[in-house]
């Protein structure tokens, strides 16, 4: 502890305070009503924080366990199989770093706890995207798996979502961000400026576009409509005869040979993108970058229609209760989300 120049009672013993190891033990029960127990025990603790590979990082497990004084171990899942141990194996995650879509699924099952907004230190300071529905000042778009529609819950075991907001979270904002085409800009040999040239015949055979059903359709569909072949009512909830419509254009445009490939890793459409088989693609801005580096050019091309956006959030799984849940809170105010633009549809 710091030194105080007051007497013991004047001194201010935080759980972050213990956390960050620099507290004496010595009195903090009656100083508090803190339990000394948490603190003697909190070496004892592990979280388990599963997700996807691009957030679910091993550095960040280690440099968390070494802030605050618990063990932070990272599990490494697709997206089906997140889903799968959050349903049938729920008590080996504690944090699911969970895509926005998946807490559709996820909290009507009830593996999840909400979140207690006052326990989120920072949270008037996250980005107004989840929290607000805004970005710099303006409305963001409702399509999709907008944060705005899933991130409040009603109670701490609520298994639906409020149509308002509340003093309950379905999720602490994590990262998220928004993608678009990627293009060879040497090789396209026009202007690129809507979704709609991703199924232009002008790129017949030199198209790609990912074999990642939750992202894939919503790039199929935004080029859909910007070609003014499909009108969605919303993108993220398609009825079924706008999602026979979207199949069967995709299965058409297939036969014909419009894609060179498929590609469902993130180095696959690297490696197409800079052998030039593909010259416009679905892209993440990672890969473009990686192009880049390779002394190629690549462009992350902005589109008239904007941009499809893509979040996660992390979430408190049912069984956290106790030591356990004190130490999680801890380790979901560490984390805090950026901006983002405001010309976005939600995968």
């Amino acid at each position: 502890m710091t030194k105080s120049s007051g007497t013991v009672s004047d001194r201010k013993v935080t759980r972050r305070s213990v956390l960050k190891g620099g507290a004496a033990l010595t009195g903090i029960t009656a100083v508090t009503g803190f339990p000394m127990v948490w603190a003697q025990n909190l070496k004892d603790i592990t979280l388990n924080h599963t997700g996807m590979s691009y957030s679910t990082i091993a550095d960040i497990a280690r440099q968390a366990s070494q802030d605050l004084g618990f063990k932070v171990e990272m599990s490494v899942v697709d997206h089906p199989g997140l889903l799968n141990r959050m349903v049938n194996d729920p008590k080996s995650i504690d944090i699911a770093d969970m895509e926005i879509w998946q807490s559709k699924a996820a909290v009507p099952q009830g593996v999840t706890q909400a979140v207690e907004i006052a326990k989120i230190k920072n949270w008037g300071q996250l980005t107004p995207l989840y929290t607000e529905g805004t970005f710099d000042g303006k409305e963001v778009s409702r399509e999709g798996d907008a944060p705005i529609e899933f991130i409040y819950r009603d109670a701490i075991d609520s298994t639906t979502f409020a149509s308002g907001k509340t003093d309950f979270a379905s999720f602490v904002p994590s990262v998220f961000n928004a993608d678009t085409l990627g293009i060879r800009p040497d090789l396209v040999g026009r202007d690129i400026t809507t979704w709609a040239d991703l199924i232009s015949p002008d790129f017949k055979g030199k198209a790609a576009i990912q074999n990642i059903p939750t992202n894939g359709i919503m790039d199929a569909m935004m080029a859909l409509e910007a070609a003014g072949e499909v009108k969605y009512g919303d993108k993220g909830n398609p009825t079924q005869d706008e999602i026979s419509k979207t199949i069967a254009r995709l299965i058409e445009l297939k036969k014909a040979g419009h894609f060179r490939a498929l590609w469902s890793t993130f180095d696959e459409s690297v490696n197409l993108m800079a052998a030039g088989e593909v010259v416009i693609q679905s892209m993440w801005s990672p890969a473009v970058t990686a192009v880049q580096t390779q002394g190629i050019k690549c462009t992350y091309q902005p589109l008239k229609e904007g941009y499809r956006a893509w979040g996660n959030g992390l979430a408190l799984m049912s069984h956290l209760d106790g030591l356990r849940r004190d130490a999680a809170y801890e380790y979901l105010n560490i984390h805090s989300p950026s901006g983002m633009p405001s010309d976005v549809s939600f995968a």
